[in-house]
């Protein structure tokens, strides 16, 4: 896929962002989502600074952008990280609808600094009972409820 230089200029944020939180006590890790020419948010990696294995760059960036522009969508919107989204962010950008994915560092640049997700990629590929953390289906029947309940609702927003 071909980029613009306004792609290099959005990326070059990102990383720059990536580079002043570390000097801030965060993670080497930086994100912009931008829509028609125009930054929506930005986010940097806070997961020790709020003790939050979710403050990852892109989510923060994706929570921002949400609430800036008053939906769970992402319509039309390109986000730039500083490095390969990690499989947690992946999945929020996929919910998220953004349209494209611009990174800098890849998975391997940081895993060789020990930012390594290769095992949560290994772990999604076994089975429930194969996990290093035991995942347990119990009261299913019980928690049908809540889809039927989610089923028969009327006036849902579908996402």
């Amino acid at each position: 896929m071909k980029f613009t230089s306004e792609d290099e200029k959005f990326m070059q944020q990102a990383i720059d962002l990536s580079i002043e939180n570390v000097a801030n006590g965060g993670g080497p890790f930086g994100a912009v989502i931008v829509r028609d020419g125009e930054v929506l948010a930005t986010g940097t990696n806070r997961v020790t600074a709020s003790c939050d294995p979710t403050a990852h760059a892109e989510v923060s960036a994706i929570r921002s952008a949400c609430a800036k522009v008053g939906d769970f969508k992402l319509k039309g919107c390109t986000i730039y990280s500083s490095c390969e989204p990690c499989p947690m962010c992946l999945s929020a950008l996929y919910w998220a609808g953004v349209e494209r994915i611009f990174y800098g560092n890849t998975k391997q640049d940081a895993k060789a600094i020990n930012f390594d997700d290769s095992f949560i990629y290994d772990q999604i590929a076994l089975g429930n009972s194969e996990r290093s953390i035991p995942c347990i289906n119990i009261m299913r029947e019980q928690a049908l409820a809540g889809f039927k309940a989610w089923e028969e609702k009327e006036d849902k927003v579908l996402y």
